[in-house]
C-alpha cells in the first residue's frame, strides 16, 4: 500500500481543544491546529501532556529574555523534574521495585549535539545533567554511577528523591504485586519538550523517571537519541512518551523525523510511527492501559500528535496563548 492510501485509511480521531490557558493579555483562543503553520517569527513550545506548570510559558519567557534554546529546554523541563507532586519525573517519581528513584533524560540542539543521562540517582535535574554532558563530555550517553560521579564534579548537590508520597504507594505495590514489575495505566508519563525560537531554530528534551516498579537498572526510551527524542534542524522533531520498550523497538522519534522527511506532515508522521509499533508488536494491541504517543513539529511550524489509544494530551504555546489538546488517536 502506497503511503498516501495507508494515510487514509488510518482512523485518526480526537485532536479536540480540551482547555484554554489564557495569555498574556487575558485572551484565549483555540491555537493553531496539526497542518497549520506557525506566523514566521513566532516561537513554538511543544509538549508532552498537562502538568499544570509553567512549562511552555517559561520556554517561551526564556527565549524572549535572550536565554538560548537550551535554556529554554533546560529551565521548562527543570520545572517538572523539582515538583514532588508530579509522580513520574524528577523529585517524587514512584521507584524501581527495589525501591530506588533512578532518572533518564535527554537534550538534543539545533546542531544536531545531544546529551543523555541513564540510570542516574540523588540528583533531581537529570535534564541539567544531560546538558552538561552535552556541553562538557566528547560522550552522548553517561549511566549510573559515572553519571552520579560526574553530575558531582559538575557541582550537582545529592538529595534523597523518594518522597513520602512515593514510598507510600510502593509500600501498597510491595502488598499486591506479587515483585512483579507491570506497566500501569498512567505511571509512565514522560516530560517531552519541543521549542522551535523566532529563528526558525528546534531543540528539545525529555525527562522521566521511568516505569513505575520497573527492574533495577531498567531504562526506558526518554534518554535514548533516536527513540524518545529526535532533532534534526533541516527537518523537524519528535519526541514520545508512553510505554519505552514499544518505542525502543522502532527508533520511534527518528522514524517520526525520517518520515517528515520524505513528506510526510507532523500529523501523518506521527501516526506512521504508532501504526509501525502496532504492527511489529501486535501483543500491545490487546493491553487496554497501554498507550504510546509522539508529538512532533517541522520547520514550517505545523505540529502534530498521535497515540494509539485515546488518553495523550499535548500543550502548545505560541503568540501568547498556552492550550493543552487531546492528541489524535488511532483506535477507540
Amino acid at each position: 500500500m502506497k503511503r498516501k492510501d495507508f494515510l487514509r485509511s488510518l482512523p485518526v480521531v480526537g485532536s479536540a481543544v480540551t482547555m484554554i490557558v489564557t495569555g498574556g493579555e487575558g485572551r484565549s483562543s483555540t491555537p493553531t491546529g496539526p497542518g497549520e503553520t506557525s506566523p514566521a517569527g513566532s516561537p513554538l513550545v511543544m509538549s508532552t501532556w498537562n502538568f499544570n506548570l509553567p512549562v511552555n510559558q517559561t520556554a517561551v519567557a526564556t527565549l524572549e529574555s535572550g536565554g538560548s534554546l537550551l535554556d529554554a529546554v533546560e529551565k521548562s523541563i527543570s520545572l517538572v523534574e523539582a515538583d514532588p507532586a508530579i509522580t513520574s519525573v524528577g523529585r517524587g517519581g514512584y521507584p524501581d521495585r527495589d525501591g530506588h528513584v533512578t532518572l533518564d533524560a535527554s537534550i538534543m540542539d539545533e546542531k544536531g549535539d545531544a546529551g543523555s543521562v541513564v540510570f542516574l540517582e540523588h540528583i533531581v535535574h537529570a535534564i541539567s545533567v544531560a546538558r552538561k554532558v552535552l556541553e562538557k563530555t566528547p560522550h552522548v550517553i553517561l549511566a549510573g554511577e559515572g553519571a552520579l560521579q560526574f553530575a558531582v564534579e559538575q557541582g550537582f548537590p545529592e538529595e534523597n528523591l523518594l518522597t513520602e508520597k512515593a514510598e507510600k504507594a510502593y509500600r501498597q505495590w510491595l502488598k499486591t504485586s506479587g515483585y512483579i514489575p507491570r506497566p500501569e495505566k498512567n505511571n509512565h508519563d514522560t516530560v517531552g519538550l519541543l521549542v522551535m525560537d523566532k529563528n526558525g531554530d528546534i531543540a528539545g528534551g525529555c525527562s522521566t523517571s521511568g516505569l513505575a516498579w520497573k527492574m533495577h537498572g531498567r531504562v526506558g526510551d526518554s534518554p535514548i537519541i533516536g527513540a524518545g527524542l529526535y532533532v534534526d534542524n533541516e527537518i523537524g522533531a519528535a519526541a514520545s512518551t508512553g510505554l519505552g520498550e514499544a518505542v525502543l523497538k522502532v527508533a520511534g522519534s527518528f522514524l517520526v523525523v525520517e518520515s517528515m522527511r520524505k513528506g510526510a506532515s507532523p500529523q501523518e508522521a506521527c501516526a506512521i510511527a504508532i501504526e509501525r509499533i502496532i504492527r511489529k508488536q501486535p501483543q500491545y494491541k490487546e493491553g487496554s492501559d497501554f498507550l504510546v504517543g509522539f508529538i512532533a513539529l517541522n520547520k514550517k511550524g505545523e505540529i502534530g500528535a498521535c497515540s494509539y489509544r485515546k488518553g495523550l494530551q499535548y500543550s502548545l504555546m505560541r503568540q501568547g496563548t498556552n492550550t493543552v489538546v487531546d492528541a489524535g488517536y488511532l483506535v477507540k
